[in-house]
């Protein structure tokens, strides 16, 4: 849940999650949607899927009990070398590196690469590096983890606080006073305006909702019918959106406009609003639905 998110916005996730999913075995268990739902909110929803997987081969391979080798680790869906490198680490005291973005800074700065940090060969350069030093340590778990609250502490992007950092002699970047030109960043995010045309459709008190499918991004969350996944409707010239909403994902900002429609050719489910707190909703339409609840007999009649 930490990877991408903030440790203020995660807890009263965690703490949800483990009320409802206390063991592996539950998790492994659990209905996707049910994953999901719980997940609402925290984006990236493939950390979820890979996290149940996870769960689900630790089950059938493993008697259900969390492997302890880096190998075996690496192997499970969602892991990659840093997660790796922390569970290995932290958990089981293995030498195993760990870098994020706040131990790239702390590197780069150190030992004064001034190379882009996400070129292949300077990234397996600082990997080097790590190992090097989690090698050395006589605890590497304290080691890994005073690597990243320093960088989460102390050596901040921007305005680092060199005066209370327990390195600071041997910092290459606060020597040469170019803190503030590393680690040297790449060519900035191009982003792409995108805009969808959503349709609001009502029958007896209920709207219908559509399924996003497998193979895209957010698959599985239900939303309303559009014009990314379905076919388009002619609208009026005139035609006004009742609400528009804006969402960034990835490389797109993408602007939502909703009109209100007569049936068309849509297959979905009919949901009252009380049945839509049991569903995982796409966050940009959960914002046009939000906005429509109150609204609901005089907006989509």
């Amino acid at each position: 849940m930490l990877q991408q998110t903030q440790v203020t916005t995660v807890i009263p996730y965690w703490k949800r999650w483990m009320r409802t999913l206390p063991t592996l075995q539950k998790l492994a268990r659990a209905k996707p949607a049910r994953i999901l739902k719980l997940w609402e909110g925290l984006g990236y929803y493939s950390r979820a899927r890979n996290l149940q997987s996870a769960a689900q081969k630790i089950v059938t391979e493993h008697a259900g009990i969390f492997p302890n080798e880096p190998e075996q680790i690496r192997e499970l869906p969602g892991v990659g070398r840093y997660t790796t490198g922390a569970i290995s680490s932290i958990a089981f005291g293995q030498a195993e590196p760990i870098v994020d973005g706040n131990i790239v800074r702390i590197l780069t700065r150190i030992f004064g690469i001034q190379q882009n940090p996400k070129e292949k060969k300077t990234q397996e350069k600082i990997w080097q590096l790590a190992q090097t030093l989690v090698s050395a340590a006589k605890d590497c778990s304290s080691l890994n983890q005073s690597l990243m609250e320093l960088g989460a502490t102390v050596c901040h992007p921007s305005q680092p606080e060199c005066e209370n950092c327990p390195v600071a002699r041997s910092c290459a970047a606060k020597r040469e006073k170019n803190t503030h030109l590393i680690p040297a960043r790449g060519k900035p995010i191009r982003y792409e305006d995108k805009e969808i045309k959503v349709y609001l459709l009502a029958h007896n008190g209920k709207i219908l909702l559509q399924q996003r499918p497998e193979g895209i991004t957010n698959a599985g969350f239900w939303e309303l019918p559009n014009n990314e996944t379905g076919p388009e409707i002619t609208l009026p010239k005139r035609a006004r959106p009742i609400t528009s909403a804006k969402h960034n994902i990835t490389k797109y900002r993408i602007k939502l406009n909703a009109y209100s429609i007569k049936p068309g050719p849509f297959k979905g489910r009919w949901f009252t609003f009380s049945d839509l707190r049991k569903f995982p909703v796409s966050a940009a339409h959960r914002k046009i639905l939000k906005f429509l609840e109150p609204h609901v007999s005089r907006t989509i009649e």
